[in-house]
């Protein structure tokens, strides 16, 4: 399991991987990219767990983004494939994963958030692709124009100005803006929500979003009812009918 660096705790089928760094704003030194990558590990075995948070230590920052001091005393040149953990990059997990954004999600931090698949931010929470400012690169940041618009996104990589939180929300980066003292609780209100319904069609929901953007329409279409069939033939697809004419809970088994 991760160190002190990164804390991982599972509150009623919701895993919590928090970046527990604060003094430094969280910033992803190895310590805490080594913690990120056992924890999305550990989380994604982890049957009990039907919905993944990841979130920052404190009010101040949810990822500063890389440590620039460690990249200074390494010379660090072009950095490897499995450097962050990136979702669907080079870590894969097919239960939903939201980003409580705390705080300033800048560089590192803003990648992690970007990867995340559903985000929540604090109203005090700001958003920066900062690697212009110190001579950095941001090819992570590639599929920024598939979720919100692509002038948008060129502003922010060549600027490295902040968003705020509202305006974040508005081009649909992020789902909800809470009031800071909220964010812990509407984030978890939101991944029960989610673990109320049937795993596997929640997961299927997750496959198919990011599946089309790897196809045209017509095999986008093709994809989808490749990753429902399953879904269909579940046990869980004879139960939620049954629940709904006995008036009663659905009990889902995940097969």
């Amino acid at each position: 399991m991760p160190g002190d660096a990164v804390v991982v705790e599972v509150r009623d089928r919701v895993g919590w991987i928090t970046i527990n760094r604060p003094e430094k704003r969280n910033a992803l030194d190895v310590e805490v990219r080594e913690g990120l990558f056992k924890a999305f590990d550990a989380m994604g075995g982890d049957d009990d767990v039907l919905v993944v948070v990841l979130t920052g230590a404190g009010d101040k920052a949810f990822c500063a983004g890389g440590d620039l001091k460690e990249m200074s005393a390494t010379s660090l040149k072009v950095p490897p494939p499995d450097f962050v953990p990136q979702l669907e990059r080079n870590i894969h997990l097919d239960k939903p994963v939201i980003a409580a954004v705390n705080g300033i999600a800048y560089g590192g931090g803003f990648l992690l958030a970007q990867t995340c698949d559903l985000c929540v931010a604090a109203e005090s929470a700001r958003f920066a692709i900062t690697e212009a400012r110190w001579g950095r690169g941001s090819p992570w940041a590639a599929p920024l124009p598939w979720l919100i618009p692509p002038r948008l996104a060129l502003e922010l990589l060549v600027t490295a100005d902040p968003i705020d939180a509202q305006r974040a929300f508005d081009v649909g980066l992020v789902n909800r803006v809470v009031p800071d003292g909220r964010l812990v609780a509407e984030t978890q209100a939101l991944a029960c929500r989610i673990a109320e319904n049937a795993p596997l069609s929640v997961r299927a929901g997750k496959a198919m979003v990011y599946a089309t953007t790897e196809h045209h329409r017509s095999a986008a279409f093709e994809e989808a009812e490749r990753l429902y069939e399953r879904v269909y033939l579940s046990d869980d697809a004879q139960e939620g009918p049954l629940a709904f004419k006995e008036r009663r809970a659905p009990q889902w088994q995940g097969r």
